[in-house]
């Protein structure tokens, strides 16, 4: 019998400011995710540095006394990768990469490398190509060698023409042909979109690792890939669904993120055509998430940047299995109660109410908890939505009741 292969992770440091916009707790919040990433992407934290700013220095990002400390601790622990928590500018990254002498990656670097790691399809690398290309162009300083053994070398360097200027040419190159594979792929998918019928759209939209691909497996019967790391899901799967004798198609798309990078955004447009084509939005919450609250303000936001906002959306509040909230002592002076020891019946007298009992549904995916809930709620968006779009054949999808929708799909 074979040993089971053992995963080597690169140690890495995370590196991240405390600013008049970004406090402590936010901060922590932050680098918990992105020490997430890191693991995500083949890499084991060993180290945390933060520093108290006003604003981040120009040239390195951290003070100087904090840079030497961070120096110091990479060559006594032979660190192989510093990741910064924020985007780092063009001269910034070359400074620290010289100072430091190891591997220096921030938050999109980190994303983007994830994304080359999960694409499967040839469209899915294609789109983290293109992300790539363009965060790499205004950073080609000092690493032309990256290109070399894409350039071919002779005859392709213009007279007064330097190794630099050559290289920004060939990226440049390469992003218009990657934009022009992606427009003839993007319309293939709309014809298929098109194609697809009047069929009513339902998206799973959400932050990264919600849940969104178990709950598509538990909906549709389907085998999409589930793993507890970020972006586990890159490309759009569509499928089929039947709910009683109501057919309609469900769309996993991928998860979002804080600070998702723009690259990303722009070269995503066709997955995200997915989420602006739907007829209705399942938006999936991780509720055990301390932090689920800004998850839901970030997709949101990506929503409205979309312009899919405005979309019927039903609140589905997974993972309940997992929620557990801290324990509260009346007695202990000094502790004030805050959200994060409700229970889930106390979370759903909270803003929750507003949005209303019809557009929320709490659930547990994996132990299919609360799941005939779900799945009636569901049916009744899609049979509304139908109705409101073909008056004249409603009577084909009458309300049945358990027993007779369970005789009529025998």
């Amino acid at each position: 019998m074979l040993e089971k292969e053992t995963i080597k992770y690169e140690k890495a440091i995370i590196v991240g400011l405390i600013t008049q916009q970004q406090n402590e707790e936010k901060l922590n919040e932050y680098l918990d995710e992105l020490a997430f990433l890191t693991y995500t992407a083949g890499g084991e934290v060993i180290k945390r540095f933060t520093q108290k700013v006003d604003k981040p220095n120009p040239k390195t990002f951290v003070g100087t006394g904090k840079l030497e400390e961070i120096e110091l601790y990479v060559k006594e622990n032979a660190v192989d990768t510093v990741i910064f928590d924020d985007e780092l500018s063009p001269a910034q990254q070359k400074n620290l990469s010289k100072l430091l002498d190891c591997k220096v990656l921030d938050r999109t670097n980190l994303i983007l490398d994830i994304f080359a790691q999960r694409a499967q399809t040839s469209y899915a690398r294609t789109q983290v190509e293109l992300a790539q290309f363009q965060y790499l162009l205004p950073r080609l300083t000092g690493m032309w060698t990256h290109l070399e053994r894409q350039r071919g070398g002779i005859g392709m360097r213009g007279p007064g023409e330097t190794e630099i200027e050559t290289d920004r040419r060939i990226v440049r190159d390469r992003i218009s042909l990657l934009k022009e594979k992606l427009q003839t792929i993007d319309k293939q998918m709309a014809v298929q979109r098109s194609n697809r019928g009047a069929l009513v759209r339902v998206a799973l939209v959400g932050y990264t690792n919600v849940g969104k691909s178990t709950l598509m497996n538990a909906i549709g019967k389907s085998e999409v890939f589930v793993e507890n790391k970020l972006f586990a899901t890159l490309d759009t799967t569509v499928r089929k669904v039947v709910i009683k004798n109501l057919p309609f198609l469900l769309s996993d798309t991928v998860g979002f993120i804080r600070k998702l990078p723009t690259q990303l955004v722009e070269s995503f447009k066709s997955t995200l055509d997915e989420v602006r084509e739907a007829d209705l939005l399942l938006h999936v919450v991780d509720i055990s998430h301390h932090d689920f609250e800004e998850h839901i303000a970030s997709v949101n936001q990506i929503l409205k940047d979309i312009k899919s906002d405005d979309k019927p959306t039903i609140m589905v509040f997974n993972k309940i299995d997992a929620y557990k909230p801290e324990n509260f002592d009346a007695e202990d002076l000094t502790t004030e109660r805050t959200t994060k020891h409700y229970s889930i019946e106390e979370w759903k007298k909270t803003w929750m109410s507003k949005v209303g009992e019809n557009n929320t549904i709490f659930i547990s995916a994996t132990e299919k908890e609360n799941f005939e809930e779900f799945r009636q709620k569901v049916y009744e968006a899609v049979r509304q939505i139908h109705i409101m779009r073909f008056p004249y054949n409603n009577f084909l999808y009458p309300e049945y009741t358990e027993n007779e929708a369970e005789e009529n799909e025998e």
